[in-house]
């Protein structure tokens, strides 16, 4: 994990954790953040999967209109970064197994 958090972002974390469903996400996310700020982290989110599923950058950033430049930040970080976009896709990943058992 990164250096030592500051009580401030610790506290948000904290209440991160908090929230339950995709609706109190939602209310929580739209009162912390603005619109647009919550779509840029939609999109990174959307490229960051893309990029796992092996979709090539120029054609995620054709395909979502998120520049190239952000593709290939977000590449960087799914890549070399702290693990955080790894740890959701995979937990993400295991969970859609086990709700849809193969051959089944």
């Amino acid at each position: 994990m990164q250096s030592k958090l500051d009580s401030k972002t610790e506290e948000l974390y904290k209440a991160l954790l908090q929230l339950k469903t995709i609706e109190e996400a939602a209310l929580f996310c739209r009162d912390l953040m603005t619109e647009p700020e919550i779509n840029e982290f939609a999109s990174r989110w959307q490229v960051a999967r893309e990029l796992d599923s092996g979709k090539p950058q120029r054609q995620i950033s054709a395909e979502t209109g998120v520049s190239i430049a952000t593709v290939t930040r977000v590449n960087q970080w799914l890549k070399r970064g702290m693990n955080g976009y790894r740890l959701i896709i995979d937990r993400l990943n295991t969970q859609s197994s086990h709700q849809h058992p193969r051959g089944g």
